[in-house]
């Protein structure tokens, strides 16, 4: 008998289930084909960019080449050795012209994204901006210096993609308030820079763009978020960049590619018109911060946004001009100091760093004065790590709706989209084993209730206030501390996020801290680290002491620190290390 006749001869109800078993197969197979037809529609959505992106970067070299064939005669090498405050001078006295210094940056910028893999996009309306600049009598602060810009913050015509697909496609129709105030002051923006997916990592690399490699070598991350700024300034690409940071991701690419850049304190700059997976999120403090060669070049960036025109475009941000006083003054300071967190064991060349620079600053007439963290565990699980995700990462893996996981942020989104139950539990299990990285599965559950996210708030605001009593109770005036490096090889940011220790709790006190390279590693440094143990000895130790293997003269830098609206302060104290440190040999 056939299988049909049989199911003919059968009981109604029986064919009723030969139906519903056709039924079930059909929606599987449904399902399937659904998940096919959504991953083919991401693909091409990546395609489209990509594509949109080539074009893009075959217009600029054309544009570069007309520019070029206009200005005959541009000493190219010459306008790219000169420091950001030599070309602001030569290009407001009229010795060079905005087209040969912008035309001498895209052609540079082009050669570096050809090695490392760091534009996103070329800022096209920079023809028009060198036109009006032409036009203008008054020239600002920035007149005619070539800007990169984090992929993240929003340009007129230009998508701000984040490395996820679901903003692909979401043309701007303005500048944001950062990127108006920089044209204002006659800066000319000219190309957007690679970031991870999400921005939530530090490393560098995204299924659309790719992978940004360190121009220093290219088995190094150039660290994250803001890696595509940190490799194109690095590269010779950009002499000033605008990157963001909610866990170090300006000081971090700063530290791995031996930049300087600055976090200022939060709400000091305009954060209107940026794109972010994590709108909303108010327990830890994002910023957007100037990315630089060194320290005056951040001075005069923030001189330069910190003008009347940023405070009528943002009411929000306090009417606060740069003082100048404060950041030229040569008065002793009182440095705090720590050589380690207590979290991370920091690496022998991070530790010898800040060693080498309290020196430094000892022998050049400043008082130093030792800081031991209050309650480091507390402050990166509770404060940190739980405000960050307070929902648990919910907004965070609902961005990845839609799109396909960058293997680099793989590990990061598994733990993520576990259920909190499942988080809790394995917390349990690890407890034991693994402390460190069991509390941090519990923070990762996020706090549960508005009640619970009120709790957590107050708690940011006690510790803060119990950190400043402490810097008051010492007389600080800043404080000098480690910055995580140097640069980790490709993989490992993503499976270490909670190495943002160094960085992250400068977020969570919403203080301005900076970064400034001091030295490079050495084969002592190397050396010891074979001997690295970490605090902990778990998993965690074991990565990082590998992150950072294979960098023997790779920059390495520290942090600079002052209290809450004291930018100027921080940056000053930033070019006293600065200064100090070219003083001598880097490799130390």
């Amino acid at each position: 008998m056939t299988q049909d006749r049989l199911w003919q001869v059968l009981d109604p109800s029986w064919r009723d289930l030969r139906a519903l078993s056709a039924l079930l197969c059909s929606s599987a197979a449904a399902v399937v084909l659904l998940k096919w037809l959504g991953r083919r529609q991401v693909q091409q959505k990546m395609d489209e960019a990509r594509r949109s992106r080539h074009l893009a970067l075959e217009r600029m070299e054309k544009a570069a080449r007309r520019l070029k064939q206009e200005n005959p005669g541009t000493q190219s090498l010459h306008i790219l050795s000169l420091t950001m405050v030599e070309l602001a001078e030569k290009l407001k006295e009229g010795s060079l012209s905005p087209e040969s210094v912008l035309y001498s940056y895209m052609d540079k910028a082009l050669e570096v994204n050809r090695e490392v893999n760091c534009v996103t996009d070329f800022i096209h309306g920079c023809e028009d901006q060198l036109q009006k600049l032409k036009k203008k009598k008054e020239k600002g602060l920035l007149y005619g210096i070539p800007i990169s810009i984090k992929d993240h913050i929003d340009c007129k015509g230009h998508i701000s993609s984040g490395g996820m697909v679901k903003f692909l496609g979401q043309v701007k129709e303005e500048d944001s308030v950062i990127v108006q105030v920089l044209k204002h002051q006659g800066g000319i923006p000219f190309v957007k820079t690679n970031i991870p997916q999400t921005m939530i990592n530090y490393d560098c690399s995204n299924l659309i763009f790719g992978q940004t490699l360190n121009p220093l070598n290219p088995q190094k991350s150039p660290g994250g978020s803001s890696g595509g700024e940190g490799a194109l300034i690095a590269g010779g690409g950009s002499i000033l960049g605008i990157g963001s940071d909610v866990a170090g991701s300006i000081r971090l690419p700063s530290s791995f590619c031996g930049l300087c850049g600055l976090k200022p304190t939060g709400n000091r700059i305009s954060k209107q018109g940026v794109v972010s997976p994590l709108i909303g999120m108010q327990s830890v403090t994002g910023m957007l911060g100037p990315m630089a060669r060194d320290v005056d070049s951040l001075a005069l960036c923030m001189k330069a946004l910190l003008c009347q025109e940023m405070f009528q475009l943002d009411p929000t941000v306090p009417p606060i001009p740069f003082d100048e006083q404060v950041y030229t003054s040569s008065q002793p300071l009182r440095v705090g100091y720590y050589e380690g967190d207590g979290y991370f064991q920091p690496s022998p060349s991070m530790k010898r760093a800040v060693q080498h620079t309290r020196k430094l600053l000892q022998d050049a007439g400043h008082t130093l004065v030792p800081f031991a963290l209050p309650k480091i565990d507390y402050v990166v699980d509770e404060l940190f790590t739980r405000g960050i995700f307070s929902d648990g990462a919910a907004h965070l893996v609902d961005c990845f709706k839609g799109d396909i996981v960058d293997p680099n942020l793989k590990s990061q989104y598994n733990t993520y989209r576990l259920p909190a139950l499942v988080k809790r539990i394995l917390a349990v299990i690890l407890k034991p084993i693994y402390p460190r990285i069991a509390r941090d599965l519990g923070a990762l559950c996020g706090v549960g209730s508005a009640k619970n996210l009120w709790d957590q708030h107050a708690a940011v605001a006690a510790y803060r206030t119990e950190f400043i009593s402490k810097w008051r109770e010492l007389r600080l005036d800043v404080m000098l501390c480690p910055a995580l490096g140097p640069a980790f090889n490709h993989g490992y940011a993503g499976k270490l996020f909670a190495a943002t220790s160094y960085t992250n709790l400068y977020n969570v006190l919403n203080f301005p801290a900076g970064v400034v390279p001091v030295s490079t590693v050495t084969r002592a440094d190397e050396e010891e680290l074979k001997h690295y143990r970490g605090h902990y000895g778990d998993l965690w130790d074991r990565r990082l002491k590998e992150a950072v293997s294979g960098a023997v003269g790779l920059p390495v830098a520290v942090q600079c620190v002052a209290l809450p609206w004291q930018d100027e302060l921080c940056l000053r104290f930033m070019k006293e290390v600065e200064t100090l440190a070219r003083g001598v040999k880097r490799n130390v």
